[in-house]
């Protein structure tokens, strides 16, 4: 699991600056402006696992595949693509208030790490597949 330091630094660099991402083992070659960094931390926030399990969530990324994810109590998710309702599975675990996500489709192992924005319930992760950069994340809390 990377650290909670090395998550927000990376998604910082693409918030802030903007793409391309940094890969979390480069970000000691990255400028990152201590002041820029702490403004925008102030605008994230810590998850809650009240606020997470059993709730319904809208994802999306920067090529538009959208997917609804379902968080179950017990730390499974089921994920469906959101028109045709095709079915995958994984699981979610809550760490110093970040929300870690794996998805398993076919051979194929999708990881992010979801930090919580403090003034809207849409929040923003930085996908890996099969341990290789892949994506960046938005994802909107929505109410059963």
């Amino acid at each position: 699991m990377p650290t909670k330091k090395a998550v927000l630094q990376q998604l910082f660099l693409r918030e802030v600056n903007g793409a391309p991402i940094a890969e979390r083992n480069e970000l000691s070659h990255c400028t990152i402006t201590e002041i820029e960094f702490v403004m925008w931390e102030r605008e994230k926030r810590d998850f809650s696992f009240d606020e997470v399990f059993q709730s319904h969530w809208i994802k999306t990324c920067t090529t538009g595949y959208i997917t609804e994810l379902i968080f179950k109590a017990d730390g499974s998710l089921i994920e469906f693509t959101l028109f045709d309702r095709l079915q995958t599975v994984g699981h979610w675990v809550l760490d110093e208030g970040l929300l870690y996500v794996s998805i398993f489709k076919g051979e194929n192992q999708y990881d992010f790490v979801i930090v919580a924005n403090s003034s809207v319930n849409i929040h923003s992760a930085i996908e890996y597949k099969n341990d290789e950069l892949h994506s960046y994340l938005k994802l909107a809390q929505t109410r059963v």
